[in-house]
């Protein structure tokens, strides 16, 4: 990964792209740098993932709260202010909210 320079995101000036989940929606807002990913998603209420992610990320909640479920069936309540992290293909998770959730995640090279 090279060297990031300093820089600042005014987040209202980030295209907002919208993607389905098994029920609900999600808006992301991504930026790319290289093996670097940063997005604001937010999560529509009675949102669920359509998928089981194998991904590393360090999600952090910034309004609202969720529910981050590991296919083996544990649950992780996270509410504003709570971190997760985990690394790829470590543990499978998915994403739901009843009530809408505002997001940022980071992933990228680093969490292989």
């Amino acid at each position: 990964m090279s060297a990031i320079l300093f820089q600042t995101i005014d987040w209202s000036q980030v295209e907002k792209t919208e993607h389905k989940g098994e029920t609900g929606k999600a808006f992301w807002q991504t930026i790319q740098s290289g093996g670097l990913r940063i997005r604001k998603v937010t999560y529509s209420e009675n949102y669920m993932a359509d998928h089981w992610c194998q991904k590393g990320h360090i999600v952090h909640c910034l309004e609202g709260e969720f529910i981050s479920e590991l296919e083996n069936g544990e649950q992780f309540k996270l509410t504003k202010g709570m971190t997760y992290m985990v690394s790829d293909n470590t543990s499978s998770h998915r994403s739901l909210t009843a009530k809408g959730v505002e997001l940022l995640i980071i992933d990228g090279d680093f969490l292989k």
